[in-house]
């Protein structure tokens, strides 16, 4: 059976298209994206997303949608992500992805969401402890869920800073100022210190900057790694972190903040953070073709 996912987020619309593999897992067949930036609408707007944004989204939903059905999907989910939890008019946007594309639109919050990354992220990866840690980066918020490999989830927490709503508030400069570093610095501390997870024997993490990372410093997001690549990335701009790591622009522009956010998460659980395969849409997947089985042997 395939399964396709609509991951409607702040930076981008993405989609997966997967079946379950031989061993139990995520097997992605085709996966596609389109930057959107409706995150930055909703920063720069003050929380309203505009007529011509909600168009653009509903059109690439549509695609998304049709090319699923194409590849034989046999159910398609559409997921919202932190653009549903904080643009004041999501109704809109709920309605206008439903209209596009003829099947019902779900928003995350920001439980299920951390829940799903966790298990996307955890189920891709091999040889695991028995507590794990997976941090999500997006671009509108940040989720840190603290789980066992036998009972799932059991600590999660959601903060509003993310990378593309941190670059905007503190980061203007192109490349950063110092002045703004130890803003940026100061307001990732200042969130994260109100939170006291369980403390993992090994963390993951999954979204954009993470996969992004692992062209500057590699999959091993230890302190001194974190820092090295917070020290490459804020002496360039935005196009030489483009041309330098092949990342696409919009990615390019948020990556110091993500990194500012992930080496908070890292001193926060004291071990380091391994960029993870699967995450947010791989655990929707697995939820989807969890939820097909029991309804054709129920």
């Amino acid at each position: 059976m395939r399964v396709g996912i609509v991951d409607v987020g702040a930076n981008t619309l993405r989609l997966l298209v997967a079946a379950r593999s031989h061993d139990g897992v995520i097997d992605a067949l085709r996966e596609d994206r389109r930057q959107l930036g409706l995150g930055e609408e909703i920063v720069r707007t003050g929380g309203r997303l505009g007529t011509e944004k909600l168009e653009e989204a509903a059109a690439v939903t549509r695609i998304h949608v049709r090319r699923a059905r194409k590849l034989g999907c046999e159910r398609v989910e559409i997921l919202v992500t932190s653009p549903g939890r904080q643009a004041t008019n999501a109704d809109e946007l709920v309605a206008a992805l439903a209209g596009a594309s003829g099947i019902s639109v779900r928003v995350l919050s920001a439980a299920e969401e951390g829940a799903l990354a966790w298990r996307g992220a955890v189920a891709a990866t091999r040889q695991l402890p028995e507590t794990v840690a997976v941090c999500d980066v997006g671009g509108g918020s940040t989720q840190l869920v603290v789980g066992s490999l036998e009972t799932g989830p059991a600590w999660l927490r959601s903060v509003d800073v993310g990378s593309l709503r941190l670059t905007r508030r503190a980061l203007g400069s192109d490349p950063p100022r110092d002045v703004e570093l130890r803003r940026a610095r100061a307001e990732v501390a200042e969130v994260l210190g109100e939170l006291a997870p369980p403390l993992p024997l090994a963390a993951l993490a999954t979204g954009g900057t993470a996969r992004s990372l692992r062209r500057v410093v590699g999959s091993c997001l230890g302190e001194r790694e974190l820092e090295v690549a917070l020290r490459k990335l804020s002496k360039r701009s935005v196009r030489e972190i483009a041309a330098d790591f092949g990342v696409d622009r919009p990615r390019a522009r948020t990556l110091v903040a993500g990194t500012i956010i992930l080496a908070g998460v890292q001193r926060l659980l004291g071990i380091p953070l391994d960029v993870a395969q699967g995450g947010l849409r791989e655990g929707a997947a697995l939820a989807l073709l969890d939820e097909a089985a029991a309804a054709a042997t129920g």
